[in-house]
C-alpha cells in the first residue's frame, strides 16, 4: 500500500481528501501545516506528498524544496486556490510532478497520483532492466542473464575450437540456428562459406541433388551440371537443420561424407573430396528415433559427439523481461513507433505463459502487441489470445480480469499491481503443489524473494513447505 503525505491547513478539505484517498487504497498521513509536514517527511518515507501552496508559516514551495532535497524520488503534487501561472512555473521548476488549482474534483487528484505512480514504476523498471542489460551477456546475438544459458555459451565456445560434428537439440523456437551461427562464427572457418539447409523443407526427391549436386542428364530436367551445397561449402561449414527429418536413404550417404569426406554427384561415379565442418539441429529425440528405426544407429553415434541441448524458455524465465524489451525495441524501430513499454499486467502474462513456441513465440507476441497497442503501453489485451487460454496463463488471465474489473472503481495502479502479483503467487503455488523452490523457478525469482512476497501478502502456512 503506497503511503501519501497530505499537507492541508483547511480542516474540512484535509479530512475530505484523506477519506477519498484512503477509499482509493492509499495509506494517508496528514499534516495541518508545512512545518509538521516537513518533520514527517524527514522521519518517514512517502511515495508522494500532496501539499497546499498557501500554508501558515512554511509555505508549499518550501515544503517542496525540503522534500525533494531529502528524498528526490518522492513525488510532490501542489494544490492551491491561487491559480497563478508564476507559482505553477516555479513549483514545476522546483521539481513538482503536477499542479492542481482549487476547486478540483477529487478524481483529478486520484488520476494525477496514478499517473505519478505509473511513471515511477516505469522509471524503476527502466533502471532495473538497464541494470540487467549491463549485467547480461550478449553472446553472438544471443541475449541472456540466465546461468543455464551461461553454461550453454561455454559449451559453444569449447566446441567451436574443434572440427568435430556438433548436434544441437532443442524444442522449436529455442534458438538452434543462433547457436549454430555462434559455433561457425567462433571457429577457424568463420571467414569461409556457411551454408544452411533445412532437411524438412526440401522434398525428398530434391534433397539429394541439393546436397550433392548432379550431372547433366542425371534425371529429367537436369539440363546442366550443378554443384551441391556440400561442394559449395568447401573449407567452411554446413548447417543441416531438422536432421531428424532426413530420409533413411540419404542418412547412409551422409554417413559416408562424415567417414570419408567425399561424395559423388547424382549421375557420376567420380568422388569429390571436401573439407567441411557439419553442424546439425533437431527438435526430435534422435535416441528415440533410433530405437524406432527411423534414424540410423551408426549415423546417430557419429553425430552425437558434441551434443548441445538448448533449454526451453519456460526454464529460463528470468530472460523473459530482457527478451521482451529487446524484441520491443526492434519492433518499435521497425514500425517507426516511439518507445513502447509493457504494463505490469501484461508482463505478468508473459512471465507465467509456458511458451510452446519458446523464444520465437515471445518475439512474435511482442511484435503483434507493438502493432496493436495504444498509447505506447502494452496491456494484456494486446497479446495473443492463446497466452490467456493456455496452461498457467489461465490463472494469470483470471488475475488480469479481476484487476480490470476493479478499474471501474478507480482503484489506483499500485493496488492493481498488487492484485496481479498476488494472483501470480497463488497460481504458481497451486501449479507446483506448494513447492516453494519450484514456484520461485516458475516466477523467475529467488526463493528468498518468493518468501518475502508470501509474507507481504499474508499467505497462510508459511512455515509448512511441501517437501521439495
Amino acid at each position: 500500500m503506497e503511503k501519501i503525505l497530505l499537507i492541508e491547513d483547511e480542516h474540512s478539505m484535509r479530512l475530505g481528501l484523506k477519506h477519498d484517498l484512503t477509499a482509493a487504497g492509499y495509506r494517508v498521513v496528514t499534516a495541518e501545516n508545512g512545518a509538521i509536514g516537513i518533520e514527517l517527511a524527514e522521519k518517514e518515507t512517502f511515495a508522494l506528498v500532496v501539499t497546499d501552496l498557501r500554508l501558515p508559516g512554511v509555505d508549499g514551495l518550501e515544503v517542496l524544496r525540503r522534500v525533494k532535497a531529502n528524498s528526490p524520488e518522492t513525488g510532490v503534487i501542489v494544490i492551491t486556490a491561487f491559480a497563478e501561472i508564476k507559482s505553477a512555473v516555479e513549483a514545476i521548476k522546483e521539481g513538482a510532478y503536477d499542479y492542481l488549482s482549487k476547486p478540483f474534483d477529487p478524481e483529478e487528484l486520484r488520476l494525477a497520483i496514478a499517473r505519478f505512480l505509473r511513471q515511477r514504476y516505469l522509471e524503476f523498471e527502466n533502471r532495473r532492466l538497464n541494470e540487467e542489460v549491463r549485467q547480461c551477456r550478449v553472446f553472438e546475438e544471443i541475449v541472456s542473464v540466465s546461468p543455464v544459458m551461461e553454461a550453454i555459451f561455454e559449451k559453444i565456445s569449447a566446441v567451436a575450437r574443434t572440427d568435430s560434428p556438433v548436434l544441437i537439440h532443442g524444442e522449436s523456437g529455442t534458438g538452434k540456428e543462433l547457436a549454430a551461427n555462434a559455433v561457425h562464427n567462433l571457429s577457424r572457418r568463420r571467414d569461409k562459406p556457411f551454408i544452411k539447409i533445412n532437411c524438412a523443407a526440401i522434398p525428398e526427391n530434391l534433397l539429394e541433388s541439393e546436397l550433392f549436386g548432379h550431372e547433366k542428364g542425371a534425371f529429367t530436367g537436369a539440363m546442366q551440371r550443378r554443384r551441391g551445397k556440400f561442394e559449395a561449402a568447401h573449407g567452411g561449414t554446413v548447417f543441416l537443420d531438422e536432421i531428424g527429418d532426413m530420409p533413411l536413404s540419404l542418412q547412409a550417404k551422409l554417413l559416408r561424407v562424415l567417414e570419408t569426406s567425399s561424395f559423388e554427384r547424382l549421375g557420376s561415379n567420380e568422388p569429390i573430396k571436401v573439407d567441411i565442418r557439419l553442424i546439425y539441429a533437431t527438435a526430435k529425440d534422435l535416441a528415440q528415433e533410433k530405437e524406432a528405426n527411423r534414424f540410423r544407429a551408426d549415423l546417430y553415434y557419429r553425430l552425437n559427439i558434441l551434443p548441445i541441448t538448448l533449454p526451453p524458455l519456460r526454464h529460463r524465465r528470468e530472460d523473459i523481461p530482457l527478451l521482451a524489451r529487446h524484441f520491443l525495441e526492434k519492433a518499435a524501430s521497425k514500425l517507426g513507433l516511439p518507445d513502447l513499454s509493457v504494463s505490469p499486467a501484461a508482463m505478468s502474462v508473459l512471465m507465467t505463459y509456458d511458451y510452446p513456441g519458446n523464444v520465437r513465440e515471445l518475439k512474435h507476441a511482442v511484435e503483434m502487441a507493438a502493432t496493436f497497442c495504444k498509447g505506447g503501453f502494452i496491456e494484456p489485451g494486446d497479446l495473443p489470445a492463446a497466452m490467456a487460454r493456455s496452461g498457467d496463463a489461465a490463472g494469470a488471465a483470471t488475475g488480469t480480469r479481476a484487476a480490470l474489473t476493479v478499474m471501474d472503481n478507480h482503484l489506483p495502479l499500485p493496488e492493481k499491481i498488487k492484485i496481479f502479483e498476488r494472483e501470480l503467487l497463488a497460481n504458481a503455488l497451486e501449479a507446483t503443489g506448494g513447492r516453494k523452490q519450484e514456484a520461485a523457478n516458475r516466477l523467475g525469482v529467488s526463493r528468498g524473494t518468493l518468501w518475502r512476497k508470501l509474507k507481504e501478502y499474508d499467505f497462510p502456512d508459511l512455515g509448512n513447505d511441501v517437501e521439495e
